[in-house]
């Protein structure tokens, strides 16, 4: 299949730089290059695949670890010369084992919050994995559904009352206790973030598309 990249600005090497981003958290995973066939691979495979620089060859990501990058999307900025590529990882994007190649801080004047909900569902499940003595999470899990569903009933009370007290931070920290009970909830019966997520697309996004057709 023949993409038309046209549009694109390769620069006097053939490469434009792609920022290869985790499309579930928003975190920025690597930065690499494309030319014009690794781009062409890209797209025909639903696998990043990129042009080495030190090697002058084209490389799959994950082709010997195993830790490969499923494409959900590709964009290309205003000038037409850097591109965007959302991905689904299956393992590190760091060579060196790490989530995402930016993990040296160099300055840093408040932690970003974006991707909370992923690293609390990673303690979750880590939790849920390795029981730790006193670890409130592995109470829930060892008393059971009934006992997670009735936090999760007196929670959702307690939501209410902080919103008819219409008190900000009361309703903040209540949200905030139901929303992890879920998560722990959504664990105990393999519920991920992605299904979420899809379900409100599928009814929110998507349902409106068609409306508009």
């Amino acid at each position: 299949m023949e993409i038309n990249i046209k549009n694109l600005s390769f620069d006097q090497n053939g490469l434009i730089p792609a920022i290869v981003q985790d499309a579930g958290t928003g975190n920025v995973l690597t930065l690499a290059y494309m030319n014009k066939e690794s781009l062409q691979k890209t797209i025909e495979t639903d696998e990043t695949w990129f042009f080495s620089r030190s090697r002058q060859e084209l490389w799959n990501k994950g082709e010997t670890s195993g830790n490969k990058q499923k494409i959900n999307k590709i964009s290309y900025d205003c000038d037409a010369d850097a591109l965007l590529v959302q991905v689904t990882p299956l393992g590190p994007a760091c060579h060196k084992g790490e989530k995402t190649c930016f993990h040296n801080n160099l300055y840093e004047n408040e932690a970003p919050s974006q991707d909370i909900i992923p690293q609390v569902v990673a303690k979750i499940k880590e939790r849920r994995e390795n029981p730790v003595d006193g670890s409130y999470t592995n109470y829930l899990f060892n008393e059971g559904l009934d006992k997670i569903l009735k936090k999760i009933g007196e929670e959702s009370t307690e939501v209410i009352i902080g919103a008819k007290n219409n008190d900000k931070q009361e309703i903040t920290n209540e949200i905030a206790d139901l929303t992890y009970h879920t998560l722990v909830l959504m664990e105990l019966l393999h519920v991920s973030i992605k299904d979420i997520k899809d379900e409100l697309k599928n009814r929110h996004v998507e349902t409106d598309k068609k409306n508009k057709l």
